[in-house]
């Protein structure tokens, strides 16, 4: 599954290859992206802010991805709004964990697309460091045939 997620990434977002984007540990629930710093730093050393954005999103959108595919839902997934709030620097690589808010909420939304052809989930995502957060995210994705 993160194999087709990472193809799809590399072909479709070309931007994913110069942040050296690679999807990892996908859980049904979850999905953590991963960008090095080494390619993602500002003119501080620290992760640039535009790459921390684009790690939290990609981990939502992502995961909804991997998800749908897996229950064989077929539709286009887009961003429709995101907030991130900037805490502390990121200093290290960029480590971004998507996930899906409850099982209920999802499923909430899946019964909308399936009766109206389009639905809208708030999904998070997090970037950690030394185990509090240092980005959060919160993106309104929409699911339209």
């Amino acid at each position: 599954m993160e194999k087709k997620l990472q193809d799809i990434l590399t072909s479709a977002i070309p931007l994913t290859q110069a942040m050296g984007i690679t999807a990892e540990n996908y859980n049904g629930r979850d999905l953590t992206i991963l960008a090095p710093l080494a390619n993602n730093f500002n003119h501080l050393g620290t992760a640039f802010g535009g790459s921390l954005y684009i790690a939290c999103v990609l981990s939502c959108w992502g995961l909804l991805f991997l998800r749908l595919r897996e229950e064989g839902v077929k539709g286009n997934i887009v961003i429709g709004k995101g907030c991130v709030e900037y805490l502390s620097p990121v200093t290290g690589d960029i480590i971004a964990s998507g996930s899906i808010p409850s099982e209920e909420l999802y499923q909430g939304f899946l019964d909308v697309f399936h009766a109206k052809g389009k639905a809208r989930l708030t999904l998070r995502s997090v970037i950690e460091i030394e185990g509090k957060p240092a980005v959060t995210f919160e993106g309104e994705f929409a699911l339209v045939r």
